[in-house]
């Protein structure tokens, strides 16, 4: 599968999200964080903003909700104009039925694993999704740096994607950057999301396209 750059807009300037989420026009997709504060130590924003944005971009937008009772709240981002829903498996009541709502609704349905929840527990749940995210910092706080102890963790998901032949996207977010795309490339993650790595450069779109060409690198390496 292509690799993907998904830049988050938690590390956006959100006085001008509409000018930010312009400003990486070739990314594939856009990653909204969504924090409640009890998930999370920190909150960001919601649905209204996700309806904002889906006016002011044609990038689809890609929501990470670290949020509890994603059960309830989940299909309220599919209506507000997200084309693909993450939620936590920590936090799900019921996260087949979850995934089978999302997809029903028109979404992908993705389910994320902090990182100190293992992936093999939910080896038969993979088939109902269209995506895996393995996150590489605790979620919270953009900015913080890279878990390398994550990486057998991705290869592992990796290997078990394989093992059922699934059509499965494998995403990686925390950390990402120039100098770790490459290691999470290797260990068979394709679908990056990347925050500070992108919004603190010069030019957004620019860092987007040297993230792919690196990524791409490395998976032809190998």
């Amino acid at each position: 599968m292509a690799v993907q750059i998904n830049p988050s807009i938690l590390s956006a300037d959100f006085a001008r999200l509409a000018d930010e989420a312009r400003a990486v026009e070739g990314a594939d997709w856009l990653h909204v964080d969504v924090m409640d504060n009890h998930f999370v130590p920190n909150l960001t924003l919601g649905v209204p903003v996700v309806e904002s944005l889906r006016k002011a971009t044609d990038t689809p937008l890609d929501c990470h909700l670290m949020i509890e009772n994603p059960d309830r709240w989940a299909p309220r981002y599919v209506e507000a104009g997200a084309g693909s829903v993450t939620f936590h498996v920590e936090a799900a009541g019921a996260p087949v039925r979850l995934a089978r709502e999302i997809r029903a609704l028109g979404a992908r349905a993705s389910m994320a694993l902090k990182p100190a929840t293992p992936i093999e527990p939910y080896e038969d749940l993979l088939p109902e999704l269209d995506m895996l995210l393995v996150m590489t910092v605790e979620p919270g706080f953009g900015g913080q740096p890279f878990l390398d102890i994550m990486l057998p963790k991705i290869r592992r998901t990796r290997q078990l994607i394989a093992k059922h032949g699934l059509q499965l996207w494998l995403q990686v977010d925390g950390g990402v950057s120039a100098s770790t795309i490459e290691r999470c490339a290797e260990a068979g993650a394709d679908v990056f999301v990347a925050g500070s790595a992108v919004y603190s450069a010069d030019d957004p779109a620019e860092a987007v396209r040297r993230l792919r060409t690196q990524a791409e690198a490395s998976r032809c390496a190998h």
